[in-house]
């Protein structure tokens, strides 16, 4: 009797191994094949710089900028000079701004980096500044001509240390003259915009 146990077990395992040996075969049979040129083509036309980044190569160069700062709603706008020096960079993907000024009296830096996605069909910001340690991202569309980006995000709040909405709208006004527009809630909540640069270009 114990031989024949052993007999049923070591059989019904070999039929389990070859039907699970089955069941493999066949997914492997059912898994379609990878094409790979469609993969590369997917990689390709999602790197590959479009109309969208020939449009944000039209800001690049050195430029001066006229500034205007509001700190709320009714308060009268600081103003100031400042200079930006813009160049497309990793292969005209993205445009690199580093702008320099001043912001209440003391020197102001800052880095930005705009592009635009081909798979989600959306600009995309970023910016960082020498008058904090947090980065802006924001992301957004522009209109048919690719002059008006305007693009939304959240930012840290150093007063409220609340996360805030803010929005951004890039204009390229003509070769010589963009302009930039930013808005921010105050701590009541009330959108006000608090930051506005005319650009022109150094000639």
């Amino acid at each position: 009797m114990r031989l024949t146990a052993i007999a049923t077990t070591l059989l019904c395992a070999g039929f389990s191994a070859g039907l699970a040996s089955a069941q493999d075969a066949g997914k492997k049979a059912s898994t379609p094949a990878v094409d790979e040129s469609a993969i590369m083509e997917a990689w390709q036309a999602a790197a590959t710089p479009g109309i969208a980044h020939k449009g944000l190569a039209a800001m690049e160069g050195n430029w001066t900028a006229k500034v205007k700062t509001w700190m709320s709603p009714t308060a009268p706008p600081t103003e100031s000079d400042a200079t930006s020096e813009n160049r497309m960079a990793l292969g005209g993907r993205f445009l690199e701004q580093r702008f320099q000024g001043s912001f209440m009296g003391q020197p102001f830096t800052g880095i930005g980096y705009t592009g635009y996605d081909n798979v989600r069909k959306k600009y995309v910001a970023s910016w960082i500044d020498s008058m904090g340690t947090a980065m802006m991202v924001t992301e957004g569309s522009g209109d048919a001509g690719g002059k008006v980006i305007t693009t939304t995000g959240t930012m840290p709040d150093a007063v409220t240390k609340k996360t805030v909405a803010v929005k951004a709208v890039t204009t390229i006004v003509d070769a010589d003259h963009t302009t930039f527009e930013m808005w921010e809630p105050d701590p009541t909540g009330r959108v006000f915009k608090t930051l506005e640069i005319h650009y022109v270009r150094k000639k």
